[in-house]
């Protein structure tokens, strides 16, 4: 029986001597988790999207549009791009609010109607929106589509604007109207 007893202590012994190794493991990972710095800042950098835009009206001799942004708002992307294969040059910004929401703006020049509808494609008319402006078409996803919730676009003098964004109607007639001043600005 003391053969039988020795086997059942070192039975118990190992599952002890896990169970501590367990506890021991763990204690190091929260300690490691707790001691490691930790840099919680915006890894996205504000961009310049001003002097970005002025860069590029001097070498393509165009404006592009650059609003003034509401409190809180940064641009976080801007880009040229004059030589696009399909002919039609593009301003890109992408602006970011105080709460993360986002309105990408696409500025296209000498735009042409399979380019129009390139921008829309997966969109479909939004008749429901309380939105003020209405010099904007408003879009929303189509059934079966993975896109923004909400695309406005707008065409004056062979220029098209579009506005790709997760921000709420009030937030898209602010820079509605912004953009629109701009255009109306350039002339």
């Amino acid at each position: 029986m003391s053969e039988d007893s020795a086997a059942k202590h070192r039975a118990k012994q190992t599952v002890i001597n896990l169970a501590l190794s367990l506890v021991a493991c763990l204690g190091i990972v929260i300690v490691t988790v707790l001691i490691v710095p930790r840099d919680d800042s915006n890894r996205i950098k504000p961009v310049d999207y001003i002097a970005a835009a002025s860069t590029a009206e001097a070498s393509s001799n165009l404006n592009l549009a650059t609003p003034v942004l509401p409190d809180g708002w940064w641009a976080n992307q801007a880009r040229w791009n004059g030589t696009a294969a399909d002919g039609v040059k593009t301003w890109k910004v992408g602006f970011v609010g105080p709460k993360n929401q986002y309105v990408g703006m696409t500025q296209g020049f000498g735009v042409n109607p399979t380019w129009i509808a390139l921008q829309t494609v997966g969109y479909v008319p939004n008749s429901e929106s309380n939105a003020r402006n209405q010099n904007w078409t408003k879009w929303k996803p189509g059934q079966g589509t993975d896109g923004d919730p909400q695309l406005w676009t707008y065409e004056k003098d062979g220029v098209l604007v579009t506005m790709r964004s997760t921000a709420s109607d009030e937030e898209l007639d602010l820079f509605a109207g912004l953009i629109e001043d701009e255009m109306e600005q350039m002339k």
